[in-house]
């Protein structure tokens, strides 16, 4: 007889490797990003088959800091369409996402006096566990954007000058 962790069979294999479920593309045009962090996402049965069909909208979402649990706000995942009504879910409930304490204390030594925002920059699955990459940034005024524009064609042309060189 087998004891021991191998008794039980592999099978349903749970899924290996990332899948980039969706992008905040704007979030690096709007914020200037300081640092990131992985947190946990808790989710209910029909959000995560919405997420694993990739119908979720992560541009105007945001996270806070409450009573020492990180929350993730207006983040809206679609209803599951095959979901029966009594069990499906709120599209825009805020979730709770999955940190640890002292990860919750670097973030909001930071937050508070520095006047920074706690954005999502992805949702993905890690290993089959939804998971979202959290952005500790400050927001950039327009003339800030513009800067940033101009400062990354101008390096695009340089780069493009100087392959130019090496083929000729």
């Amino acid at each position: 007889m087998v004891t021991g962790p191998d008794r039980y069979p592999a099978w349903p294999m749970r899924p290996t490797g990332t899948k980039v479920v969706a992008t905040n593309r704007q979030g690096r045009r709007n914020y200037a990003v300081l640092d990131t962090v992985e947190a946990g996402l808790v989710l209910r049965g029909s959000e995560v088959k919405s997420l694993r069909e990739a119908k979720v909208q992560i541009s105007d979402s945001f996270a806070r800091i409450d009573g020492g649990e990180v929350w993730l706000h207006a983040l809206h995942i679609a209803p599951y369409a095959f979901s029966q009504t009594h069990t499906g879910h709120d599209p825009e409930r805020k979730r709770k996402l999955l940190l640890n304490k002292q990860e919750i204390e670097r973030l909001r030594s930071r937050v508070d006096p520095e006047q920074l925002s706690l954005i999502p920059m992805s949702i993905y699955f890690k290993d089959g566990r939804a998971k979202v990459e959290l952005a500790l940034a400050k927001g950039r005024n327009t003339y800030d954007k513009r800067r940033v524009l101009a400062e990354r064609d101008a390096s695009l042309s340089l780069q493009r000058a100087r392959r130019g060189e090496r083929d000729e």
